[in-house]
């Protein structure tokens, strides 16, 4: 793989060219995703912990906004080096270029990830298990299978969003360049722990992948674009930091204990007197924070640019922070985490909200959907189908009788909703509230 290619600023069925002057391509990829609608339904889309009554925590809305930044950041240090190493880039490039495309990609990391967190995705694929709805077996497996990256690819190419962004966004955003279903899937390659796009959107991606270069495996699998491990990196390093200090300020975890989890990163930089002279918690864990974040920021472009060889040949496919001098002091923060604050009630509470919730919308409305085109369906299936958004009633119209196409819509108005959207519109089509 070559840098400039992979660079490219094309957008999928539009000619070369078109950007403006004040704005670079990839900089317009970063404004298309942050005034869109699916971006801002992350507000209410829960990262951990429910919203709480008496402080902040994070929702997926701010969590991409951090992961962003961060992912500027690696993008912009390793760019430095990466325009040094390859000079004839500079005629066309900048290191603000692969900062703005791994910015982008960043900010739309979590587009695809439905309600309830990590167990809405559980609930809505554990939903088809044990049904045939007349699929083929590569379908089946986008079925039973529902995945966050998968969904967010289908979001970025949908036309009804008009984002039409570059390829070089659409390649680092694709972290798993692979189906749900190929034959000589590794799971020690990073890049193929699970998949990146749904059958609807094979031949989007493999469009994709084709003008940016990517290694073929065969199989309908290619390796990662290189600014991927900078977007995973990001993400890797915002949930391991944040998620802490989401449960240090919750009570969770206690002040002193985070330092101490922290102090292995910080190293010198860790001067607790003069922490101790901060007035509160908040500016305390703030200065933790931005140090902590710096020191894994300038850890992880080291890796990146240790290996960028291996990257563009494809033949290096692990997370970067799995080889960060910083390992093992992520493995004891993330272990803490997962036992103490991924375990709560609250968080416990909620998962089981989503695995009552998003199968009973599931049922209700593939039901309708279905339906649809049944002149004599019944009076509950026709009204529900008038609950569906418009651009979902007339998708489900056009996919004449494809099974598969009518589900895939209907996911993608499930999957869609916020939160409390999700539980507002289960509680009514039972006729719990009105």
């Amino acid at each position: 793989m070559n840098w400039s290619q992979l660079l490219s600023s094309r957008r999928q069925n539009q000619k070369p060219g078109g950007a403006e002057q004040s704005r670079s391509s990839f900089e317009q990829d970063f404004d298309r995703i942050i005034f869109s609608h699916p971006f801002r339904k992350l507000q209410d889309k829960t990262q951990v912990h429910p919203l709480p009554e008496h402080d902040f925590v994070h929702t997926r809305l701010t969590h991409s906004l951090e992961v962003s930044s961060v992912g500027r950041s690696l993008g912009k240090r390793a760019g430095e080096v990466i325009m040094d190493r390859h000079a004839d880039l500079t005629k066309n490039f900048s290191s603000f270029d692969i900062g703005a495309i791994t910015a982008a990609a960043s900010l739309a990391h979590d587009l695809g990830n439905p309600p309830f967190g990590h167990a809405g995705e559980a609930a809505l694929s554990e939903y088809f298990k044990d049904k045939a709805p007349g699929v083929s077996k590569a379908e089946y497996e986008d079925l039973v299978s529902f995945e966050g990256n998968a969904q967010g690819f289908r979001i970025l190419n949908k036309k009804q969003f008009g984002l039409r962004l570059t390829y070089a966004t659409l390649g680092a955003f694709t972290k798993y360049p692979c189906a749900s279903l190929f034959p000589g899937r590794d799971k020690k390659r990073k890049s193929q722990r699970k998949f990146g796009y749904f059958q609807s959107e094979r031949d989007a991606f493999k469009d994709v992948a084709e003008n940016l270069g990517l290694v073929s495996s065969g199989d309908g699998t290619w390796c990662r674009h290189p600014l991927a491990f900078l977007v995973e990196a990001a993400d890797d390093i915002c949930y391991s930091i944040i998620d802490l200090e989401d449960g240090c300020r919750m009570g969770l975890i206690s002040f002193k204990e985070t330092v101490d989890l922290l102090a292995p990163i910080l190293g010198p930089k860790l001067d607790r007197q003069k922490l101790s002279e901060k007035s509160g918690l908040n500016e305390k864990l703030g200065v933790l924070r931005a140090l902590t974040i710096g020191e894994l920021i300038e850890a992880s472009t080291e890796v990146f640019l240790d290996n960028e060889k291996g990257i563009l040949d494809g033949s290096f496919d692990k997370a970067i922070t799995d080889l960060s001098k910083f390992k093992d002091a992520l493995g004891v923060i993330n272990k803490v985490s997962v036992d103490r604050i991924y375990k709560t009630h609250t968080v416990v509470e909620i998962e089981a909200s989503g695995h009552e919730v998003l199968p009973g919308l599931l049922h209700e409305f593939i039901t309708a959907g279905v339906e649809l085109s049944n002149p004599n369906a019944s009076k509950k299936y026709t009204n529900l189908a008038l609950l569906f958004p418009e651009e979902t009633h007339t998708a489900i119209a056009e996919s004449k009788g494809n099974t598969y196409m009518v589900i895939r819509e209907v996911i993608d108005f499930i999957s869609g909703l916020t939160d409390r959207h999700a539980l507002s519109l289960y509680r009514k089509i039972k006729g719990i509230s009105f």
